[in-house]
């Protein structure tokens, strides 16, 4: 059952070999015992990894955020200039703001859904011809003018107002300044420094330019409004919040509890209404597109054609039917180029580019069964299939029309590896491989395609960061990231444990691929306890031949074997594997991950009497449904912010898996963790934020009050003022240790 997937070259073999061996001879003099507190101190494990790297549009530089050697959590914004071959501070936050930085609500939650975390610059922009930068501050904007700047020169502060700045961006042509206030949207122009306001009527239930809840945390989109090509015109949702219900949300902190109201759309409930408007910068007018008669729908995306016209992509609340539309600004004649359906769900993606040489564009799709790549003419016809395969697409990255090249990142070769691939846009020629490095590849490419950045990161090397030209030829390093003497991981080296891969065959016929931890200091002929660490879910893949998380790596050393197997339901293995789960979350995951456990079982160095299970999030769902449906399996399990009943979560994320409640009942009654809760008789652990705004922490308390009543012995910690995340050092020192010191007392004999 268990085969090989990886067959390195003798080229890298060697390479491999000998850097492991020169490694392991330094390291041994100074290997240290690997900690939980070290695992999240700074500086981190995996070294340094800038943040937010971004080609700039003319080519010249590539800018990126950095944690200081004195608090990791405070960014300042860097820049690799590629002629001078320098690094280079361009702003540093201190000089701007010091001390606290009183966010924003909205702010906070945007950066929650955004999963970021620290102080500083968090996040910026480039204007469109790569001369100016933008970013906010403390609640305020500053734009930073490169061709002015010298030694001396600080960026200009466009804003210093009560009230809190926030999704801030350049114009495309640079004549303008745009962020959110107040729930309005506020141009100011660059040239005299006036502020206008291009909408007034934001504040309570109506949010102008803004992302909705669902939108920011299911969809990926975190803006909500969208700059013509010519600066003439703003595209903007106008959402209105008074159709959700407005639930009392307690967020219980160590010293208080704050009882939040929020308009939270639980599945089978009303969603917001939206409205989609273009507004005139020259007089101030708003056109409104007519969406259609039916209100209760999603605007996922929406992106400008060219100055004359707006795409956008709409929605049936069940997503089983998606459209691209078109739209003339000038007379609001709106036509659909294409038409997306589904007997389950269709997935969103930003694979959508627009040629200017043509009137074509390039869309993915899921409709042969895998994702891939169409061009298109603009009267919505296709020209032909640029991609194709049993394989994914996982990104449109950049396209040369002069050259008549188009590039994507896929799993061409391995589901457990992401690659960069170029393709002829006239279907001429084979689909030639850019990236070599067995491992995964994360893209970003220069807007005029000449080349792109490439984070890299194997089971045995933490992220790398480099420079290359569009052909694949590495430029320079931008962050190497050696692992050597000085290095924060260089004195675990030598009990450094690498993962193995495999695939196994469940009885339901298809393959699931695994990754499996020995024990550091492996013996054959003993037995190990195991644990087994999940997720599960939808868009989701945790079995990659790429960096881990360090908290496995410890584990393993602790004398355990650490297993993840990745079931039907989960990430880039077509849309047949990921579909499986249609109204029927928490059956087809527990199987697979039975299969997975009973092929750990068998092998003869793991003790079946001592094995684990825990997960987050999903894969807190998952651990519940795993010691309640298949408890004979486990001698103990760990459940973390786990949804208990889907009828708890929000309306996209739920109905595009489940269906709607009210048509589906039994589907959501099956999938609850709680008609199953009575047959627990294993020792379960349970942990959540108490300030969670995503999975909210009811899913928690009513699972534990269910547990009481049926006499059910469990442990709980709670994490007081803690979001879904758990962020902050202490926190996560904390709730690691807590995990490590339960499989302690019940996987290990005494």
């Amino acid at each position: 059952m268990d085969k090989p997937l990886f067959n390195m070259t003798m080229k890298n073999t060697v390479l491999a070999l000998s850097w492991c061996a020169s490694s392991l001879v330094a390291a041994a003099a100074q290997a240290e015992t690997l900690t939980i507190e070290r695992l999240f101190a700074d500086p981190k494990l995996a070294g340094a990894t800038p943040r937010a790297l971004t080609y700039s549009p003319d080519g010249s530089r590539v800018t990126y955020l950095k944690g200081r050697d004195s608090d990791q959590h405070r960014y300042d914004l860097w820049e690799y200039h590629i002629g001078d071959n320098a690094h280079r501070l361009l702003v540093d936050a201190d000089t701007l703001h010091q001390g606290d930085e009183a966010l924003s609500d909205e702010e906070k939650a945007r950066r929650e859904r955004q999963r970021i975390y620290g102080s500083g610059i968090m996040e910026y922009r480039w204007s469109d011809d790569g001369q100016a930068l933008l970013f906010p501050l403390a609640g305020d904007v500053f734009f930073y003018d490169l061709a002015q700047a010298s030694a001396e020169s600080k960026p200009r502060r466009l804003t210093e107002t009560p009230g809190f700045e926030t999704d801030i961006k350049v114009s495309p042509k640079g004549g303008y300044v745009s962020y959110v206030r107040d729930q309005n949207l506020y141009v100011v122009d660059l040239a005299s420094g006036e502020e206008r306001a291009l909408t007034r009527d934001g504040g309570g239930a109506i949010k102008n330019g803004m992302a909705e809840f669902v939108a920011q945390e299911e969809m990926g989109r975190m803006t909500g409004y969208w700059w013509s090509p010519d600066d003439a015109h703003m595209a903007f949702i106008r959402v209105d919040e008074s159709p959700v219900d407005e639930v009392t949300r307690s967020e219980i902190y160590a010293d208080r509890i704050d009882m939040i109201q929020q308009r939270y759309p639980a599945a089978g409930r009303p969603n917001v209404t939206v409205k989609l408007g273009v507004v005139a910068l020259a007089d101030g007018n708003v056109r409104w597109l007519d969406l259609g008669k039916q209100q209760d729908i999603y605007l996922p995306r929406v992106r400008w054609a060219n100055a004359n016209q707006l795409s956008y992509q709409w929605q049936s609340r069940d997503q089983q039917t998606l459209e691209l539309r078109l739209a003339d600004i000038k007379n609001g004649e709106t036509r659909v180029l294409l038409t997306e359906r589904s007997d389950s769900w269709i997935n969103l993606h930003e694979d959508l580019r627009f040629l200017k040489s043509a009137r074509q564009f390039i869309w993915a799709s899921e409709r042969d069964g895998f994702n891939h790549l169409y061009l298109y003419g603009m009267n919505g016809k296709p020209v032909r299939q640029l991609t194709s395969g049993t394989w994914v697409v996982d990104k449109l990255e950049a396209v040369d029309e002069e050259k008549g090249l188009v590039f994507f990142t896929g799993r061409r070769d391995t589901p457990l590896e992401r690659h960069l691939y170029r393709v002829r846009l006239d279907g001429e020629g084979k689909i030639t491989r850019i990236s070599d490095r067995p491992g995964m590849h994360s893209i970003k490419f220069a807007k005029d395609g000449s080349g792109y950045i490439d984070t890299f990161s194997d089971p045995r090397t933490p992220p790398q960061v480099s420079l290359h030209d569009a052909r694949g030829n590495q430029l320079t390093w931008l962050e190497q990231n050696r692992v050597e003497p000085g290095h924060p991981l260089f004195p675990y080296l030598s009990d450094w444990v690498n993962p193995e891969f495999g695939t196994l065959r469940a009885p339901q016929g298809h393959s699931l691929y695994y990754r499996l931890y020995k024990p550091a200091g492996f013996d054959a002929n003993k037995q190990y306890p195991a644990i087994v660490y999940l997720y599960g879910g939808p868009h989701a893949q945790l079995v990659t031949n790429s960096w881990d998380k360090p908290f496995h790596q410890y584990l393993a050393q602790q004398g355990y074997v650490v297993f993840t197997v990745d079931n039907r339901g989960s990430n880039y293995r077509g849309k047949a594997f990921e579909t499986a789960l249609y109204q029927n979350m928490g059956t087809p995951e527990v199987e697979d991950q039975v299969s997975g456990v009973k092929y750990l079982a068998g092998l003869p160095y793991v003790d079946p009497e001592r094995i684990g299970v825990f997960g987050h999030s999903y894969g807190g769902y998952l651990s519940l449904m795993m010691m309640f449906k298949a408890g004979e399996h486990f001698a103990a399990g760990i459940s973390g912010a786990p949804v208990t009943d889907w009828l708890l979560y929000d309306t996209h994320y739920t109905e595009r898996y489940m269906g709607h409640p009210a048509k589906v009942p039994q589907a959501y009654e099956r999938a609850s963790v709680f008609p199953y809760a009575p047959a627990l008789d294993k020792p379960l652990l349970i942990y959540h934020g108490m300030a969670d705004d995503n999975v909210l922490f009811t899913n928690t308390t009513r699972l534990i009050k269910l547990l009481q009543d049926e006499g059910k012995q469990f442990d709980l910690m709670t994490y007081p003022g803690k979001k879904h995340s758990l962020r902050g050092e202490a926190t996560r020192v904390h709730w690691h240790t807590m995990m490590a010191d339960f499989f302690d007392r019940h996987l290990k004999p005494e």
